[in-house]
């Protein structure tokens, strides 16, 4: 059987080469597991599957914490708060790290697919495949699609928990900033930055009050699960797309538990009702089908939760995974 041929990429010189970062980290939750998220899905075989039908070549990049600020309980002596953030040193090593990674893909050109770990891991991803967007295309701004039941733009003044997986959007945005006298984040410079006028939110529903401000304050577009019901998927998404432009390379950044506990349950912080898997799996369809798409994460796999019923969400997640890249389902 002849394999799948490629969608044309409108941003991608290498649009045959996937290249996947496992990003084993759950520093920035106050639960552990994630960090075995990219291992369950790898090992699943979805990259295997998606060799088998396409004329894809996926290379897998495993990068993974050790040491001081690692993923075990002695690391959180080693690492104290600053500016009552949990786990600062840790997540901004990861962090930065993983935006070189991502980086160095992108500005060859290549797809980039990072499976999480918990969504702290945004300030690596969307950071890195801004910086060469910028790099690539002469300054171009990159679109960021945050599918999630959670907005994650909280600043370490305004986060209830103070734990940074609830803060990528505001550090990849500039929103939060390194804390004055303290080397944690300052490797982000204007060049990693993303534009909140280029990030539309799908499938919120569990959102602080201090989010709903920052929100509404700096204008983002956002459609929240009762949006999707009113309207539908399809709507929204057209809605969405239409907001970014034609025009733009597009990352997105998608929580699996933006969909339902039905179809996710292993993830640390689900929230009912959420997507359906064929609704997750419409938005993957719709942005692969602009020829825009450049990268997308696929993080809060947590294989420590619900272990029985791990294998519902990782094929929910290969699912949404393959048809991001054009691969039926």
């Amino acid at each position: 059987m002849a394999k799948q041929a490629l969608t044309t990429s409108k941003f991608l010189a290498s649009p045959s080469h996937l290249a996947v970062v496992a990003a084993k980290y759950s520093c920035g939750a106050p639960i552990g597991g994630a960090e075995h998220g990219p291992d369950a899905l790898i090992d699943a075989g979805i990259f295997s599957e998606i060799e088998s039908k396409t004329k894809y070549k996926c290379t897998i990049d495993h990068i993974a914490q050790s040491g001081t600020f690692g993923n075990t309980n002695e690391a959180h002596d080693a690492d104290p708060d600053i500016n009552g953030m949990k786990r600062p040193r840790a997540v901004s090593l990861a962090s930065k790290q993983i935006s070189e990674c991502v980086y160095a893909h992108a500005r060859e050109g290549k797809f980039v697919m990072t499976l999480g770990g918990d969504h702290s891991i945004g300030i690596g991803t969307v950071t890195g495949i801004a910086r060469a967007i910028r790099e690539r295309f002469g300054g171009s701004e990159l679109s960021v699609l945050w599918i999630d039941a959670h907005a994650d733009i909280n600043t370490p003044e305004t986060s209830p928990s103070r734990r940074i997986h609830g803060m990528p959007v505001a550090f990849a945005s500039g929103l939060a900033q390194s804390p004055t006298g303290h080397s944690v984040f300052d490797w982000i410079t204007a060049s990693h930055l993303i534009n909140l006028k280029r990030f539309v939110y799908i499938g919120l529903r569990d959102v602080d009050e201090a989010e709903e401000r920052i929100i509404a304050e700096n204008g983002i577009k956002a459609y929240s699960m009762d949006d999707v019901r009113r309207y539908g998927i399809v709507k929204v998404m057209g809605l969405a797309l239409e907001y970014l432009g034609d025009e733009t390379p597009i990352h997105v950044s998608y929580d699996i538990d933006s969909l339902d506990p039905e179809w996710a349950p292993s993830t640390g912080f689900p929230v009912t009702p959420g997507l359906s898997l064929e609704e997750g799996i419409h938005i993957s369809r719709r942005l692969h089908a602009t020829g825009n798409l450049v990268a997308m994460d696929l993080v809060e796999v947590n294989p420590l939760v619900e272990p029985g019923k791990l294998g519902t969400t990782v094929k929910s997640a290969g699912s949404v995974i393959q048809a991001a890249l054009g691969v039926a389902v």
